[in-house]
C-alpha cells in the first residue's frame, strides 16, 4: 500500500490537532462518516476527489498528506532515486473498491507548493466497469507517455495517445482510465487553491 498508510495517519493526526471530530469532517467535506473512518484506518484506497475535500475541511495543501520534509528551495527529483516508497495508489471510484492508478510523486520535498506533478501507471479496468466521475475545485494537466488512455470530461470523452494532453478544469466532472487492456503511464500535474 506504500503511502497509503501514512496518508490516513496524517489525515487523522491533523484533524485531531485541530480538534475536528470525525462527524465535523464528514459533515463539512460532504464525504460519508464510514469513508473517512475507513480511509483514515488505511482501509480504502482513497481516490484524489475526497482527498481534496478534506485537505479544504483541514485548511492545508493536497500536498501535506504526501509531505516528508519542507525545502524551500528547489526540489530536483532524480530517476534513480524513485521507488515504491514515494508512490501512493488511488481508486478509480468504480464500485469495485480495486487500485487503480499508482502515483509516483515528483514533488513531495517542496514546502509551500501550489501544484502536484506525478508521474502515474494508469491500469487497465475491468471490462464493464461503472465509472463515477469526480469534481473538485483546480485544474489538471496529462501528459500521455506510453499507451492510451480515455479521459470522461462532462458530457465528452478523449482519447489521448502517447505525446498527446489535455487541461482542464477540475470543477466539471471528469474521469481519467486506460482505454486498453495495458498499463498506461502519464504525466499528471494537479493544481488546487488552497
Amino acid at each position: 500500500m506504500g503511502n497509503n498508510k501514512i496518508i490516513g495517519a496524517k489525515i487523522k493526526s491533523i484533524r485531531e490537532t485541530k480538534q475536528i471530530s470525525i462527524e465535523e469532517m464528514a459533515n463539512r467535506s460532504g464525504l460519508m462518516l464510514e469513508q473517512i473512518k475507513r480511509i483514515e484506518d488505511n482501509i480504502d484506497f482513497p481516490s484524489l476527489a475526497p482527498l481534496i475535500k478534506i485537505a479544504r475541511v483541514l485548511g492545508v495543501r493536497l500536498g501535506t498528506f504526501l509531505d516528508d520534509q519542507s525545502e524551500l528551495g528547489p526540489v530536483i527529483c532524480r530517476k534513480k532515486d524513485s521507488n515504491e516508497q514515494n508512490s501512493i495508489g488511488f481508486t478509480n471510484n468504480s464500485k469495485k473498491e480495486k487500485k487503480h492508478m499508482e502515483y509516483h510523486a515528483l514533488s513531495q520535498d517542496k514546502s509551500g507548493r501550489h501544484m502536484e506533478p506525478f508521474l502515474i501507471d494508469v491500469f487497465p479496468s475491468e471490462e464493464g466497469v461503472d465509472f463515477v466521475l469526480s469534481t473538485h475545485e483546480g485544474e489538471e494537466f496529462v501528459y500521455v507517455l506510453d499507451g492510451v488512455v480515455e479521459i470522461n470530461y462532462g458530457k465528452n470523452t478523449y482519447i489521448l495517445e502517447e505525446g498527446d494532453s489535455i487541461y482542464y478544469d477540475s470543477i466539471v466532472a471528469h474521469h481519467v482510465h486506460a482505454a486498453e487492456s495495458y498499463t498506461a503511464k502519464i504525466l499528471g500535474i494537479i493544481y488546487t487553491p488552497y
